[in-house]
């Protein structure tokens, strides 16, 4: 008996071994649901972290047409549990049949899936092939792709170690990307307005692409002119640190400025509703305009010397030297010659109408009498008030000279005009005085 319980005993104990080294019953199965089975075939490997633990049992269609994909795994990692991720990747770019499946297990925290449970297409993700990618563009769009790929080889032909330098700086421009594309997803709303905000811009831009051809055609019209002054650009960028440096301070103090331009600007927004459409009428205008702007040109810079403004302009600090004299004193000169030039401009009619009337007296003979017409001339005399004159002594005919005040009023040499606009009222006259007659 008991050597019988020993047999038994050994026969169990060889039994468990096998089952530990060959397993016993069905292996765990788990399906992943796929948009694309993504050229995978039954004896794919299933990974984890890298390592195989498990491969490809059998591929099938849904009610979806989506591919289920039926895994069997090893005991290692069964169960899986709840949030599992399953994604197809390529062991290599080349090859048909070197997929496998990449299984990322849910926390053990989770729901344990039973043998058979399906991982959802929500969990999984399959690859693009590039085939299919390209097979979304047209024609004309691959005929495109294709010139810029042959473009980009003529475009590094003989430049091979310019193009080895240029890599060493790709390494860090994929981590400004990544860094960028990081912050951009930290604030999805703000991300989503940029988008929708990029697209209407786009709109509008295209609603106006004929003014937008016409803007590259100006542009490149000013380039081409900036290109033919090509040495006074660089002298320019030659003094422009300089300038930099001097307006500093400018700068500084100009941040101030724009806090208060602020205002204004918030102000004016409403206003530039309006500017569309003045735009457009102005346009007309600014076409007009071509060729004044291009004789503008000639006249501020053209070949040669001492021909055109700008040479004029370097020319005015030693202009200024030469008349730094002269100027302010003909400026005083002038200041003083002030009150005569005012009080003598009143007697301007009077004296135009002596230059006038002087040549008729010896003029030709006419109809309307001899060649010489003669007027009384009486010497300085007196009106009284029965209109009958009075001749001065001596000593009272310089009267008003002497004091520098004449009593004649402008336009009282001669008889008042019937609508009374002379003679004209002024310091120091008389305006009674003027010639008797009607």
């Amino acid at each position: 008996m008991a050597r019988l319980l020993a047999v038994a005993a050994l026969i169990a104990a060889v039994t468990l071994a096998a089952l530990a080294m060959f397993g016993g019953g069905e292996p765990y199965k788990v399906k992943a649901v796929f948009d694309s089975a993504g050229q995978l075939v039954p004896g794919n490997q299933v990974r984890v972290g890298g390592q195989p633990i498990g491969t490809i049992a059998d591929i099938e269609l849904d009610d979806s047409a989506n591919a289920v994909i039926t895994m069997e795994l090893e005991d290692v990692v069964a169960p899986l549990h709840e949030d599992s991720t399953a994604t197809i990747r390529a062991t290599s770019l080349s090859g048909i049949a070197n997929r496998y499946i990449s299984l990322n297990p849910g926390p053990n925290s989770g729901a344990e899936l039973e043998d058979g449970s399906t991982i959802s297409a929500d969990e999984t993700s399959a690859p693009v092939d590039i085939d299919v990618l390209f097979n979304t563009l047209d024609e004309d769009t691959r005929a495109g792709l294709r010139n810029l790929v042959r473009g980009s080889g003529d475009q590094y032909d003989g430049r091979a170690s310019e193009a080895g330098e240029s890599i060493e700086y790709f390494a860090p421009f994929l981590a400004s990307g990544t860094r960028f594309a990081e912050e951009l997803a930290l604030d999805q709303a703000v991300l989503e307005r940029f988008l929708k905000d990029g697209s209407n811009t786009v709109g509008a831009i295209a609603e106006r692409r004929d003014d937008l051809a016409g803007l590259v055609v100006n542009t490149s019209a000013a380039m081409g002119a900036i290109g033919d002054e090509s040495v006074a650009l660089q002298r320019a960028l030659e003094l422009l640190p300089g300038t930099f440096r001097k307006a500093n301070t400018t700068f500084v103090n100009l941040r101030n400025t724009l806090d208060d331009l602020e205002v204004l600007v918030e102000e004016s927004k409403p206003a530039t509703r309006e500017l569309a459409p003045f735009f457009r009428e102005l346009r007309p205008l600014v076409a007009d305009l071509r060729p004044t702007i291009a004789d503008l040109r000639a006249l501020i810079r053209q070949p040669g010397a001492n021909n055109d403004l700008i040479e004029l302009t370097a020319k005015q600090p030693r202009l200024a030297q030469l008349t730094n004299n002269v100027f302010p004193r003909a400026i005083r000169a002038l200041n003083r010659a002030q009150p005569v030039i005012a009080y003598a401009r009143q007697y301007t009619p009077d004296l135009a109408g002596w230059f006038t009337k002087f040549g008729q007296v010896a003029a030709y003979y006419d109809a309307n009498g001899h060649y010489a017409r003669v007027m009384p001339v009486f010497s300085p005399a007196r009106r009284n008030a029965d209109n009958t004159l009075t001749a001065l002594p001596p000593r009272d005919r310089l009267q008003g000279y002497d004091s520098g005040v004449l009593r004649h009023c402008p336009g009282g040499s001669v008889q008042p005009p019937p609508d009374g606009s002379a003679p004209q009222p002024a310091e120091g006259c008389d305006p009674e005085d003027t010639p008797p007659g009607p």
